[in-house]
């Protein structure tokens, strides 16, 4: 089943002379249980194509079709209920509240989602031990390290069990082991609970544990590489042809 399916999008930032085409015409689709990673030097449209998808920006031109959803048909709530619901997103930066605990920063889309304070907490405890976090539950975010904030973030993005993760650089701001364990728990919850990853991402190792790499550059997808013969971190990816 398709998480994902964008097609032919592009994103204009102000207008006339001055307009700068972030996104030129991109398509990317994906599979439940799919992981793909887009690469590209900054300012080359990652960050825009994900939000693109992940319904936090509208697009100029081109459709977004999430979990069977089209984003072009809803109203501002629609897209506030759609990402509440179906996608869920990670970023480099942990996001989590200084004043809540780990539980609380889980639980908290449950919660704004309605779901009642008990199934809530339940919930995040479950998703917390899958990404290992158990023991640190009562902990705010000032007192864990880096890793577990981010683990901390992947699990608050998919406790309400999303079709589509968005991913935008999730391990730039963790060491290399850091790093790789993050990684490794987003493929795990491509295979346990079958959600579809978009992961934006500089790193050629990193990009190399998806099922799919796209090489971005001005907007428009370059290249598609295939992950198992995929460069590492050392060596500059061939840009093949569409």
């Amino acid at each position: 089943m398709s998480a994902l399916q964008a097609r032919n999008l592009r994103k204009v930032y102000g207008r006339g002379e001055t307009g700068v085409d972030a996104v030129r015409g991109v398509s990317v689709e994906l599979t439940a249980g799919e992981c793909v990673a887009v690469v590209g030097p900054s300012g080359c449209g990652k960050s825009t194509l994900l939000h693109l998808c992940g319904g936090m920006d509208r697009p100029t031109a081109g459709t977004v079709v999430v979990d069977g959803v089209a984003l072009a048909g809803l109203g501002d709530d629609g897209l506030t209920r759609l990402r509440r619901e179906r996608v869920g997103f990670v970023f480099q930066f942990f996001n989590l509240l200084p004043t809540l605990t780990l539980a609380e920063n889980i639980a908290l889309p449950l919660l704004l989602a309605g779901v009642s304070a008990g199934e809530a907490a339940d919930r995040a405890r479950a998703c917390a031990d899958r990404v290992g976090l158990a023991h640190r539950l009562h902990h705010y975010p000032s007192q864990v390290s880096g890793g577990e904030l981010q683990r901390s973030a992947v699990a608050r993005a998919v406790v309400h069990r999303p079709a589509l993760l968005i991913a935008d650089e999730p391990t730039g701001n963790l060491d290399t082991d850091n790093g790789r364990l993050v990684l490794d728990l987003l493929r795990t919850l491509n295979d346990d609970i079958g959600v579809a990853v978009l992961l934006a991402t500089h790193d050629q190792a990193i990009a190399a544990r998806a099922d799919r790499i796209l090489r971005m550059r001005d907007g428009l997808v370059v290249g598609p590489v295939d992950a198992e013969t995929a460069p590492t971190a050392t060596t500059p990816p061939e840009v093949g042809a569409l």
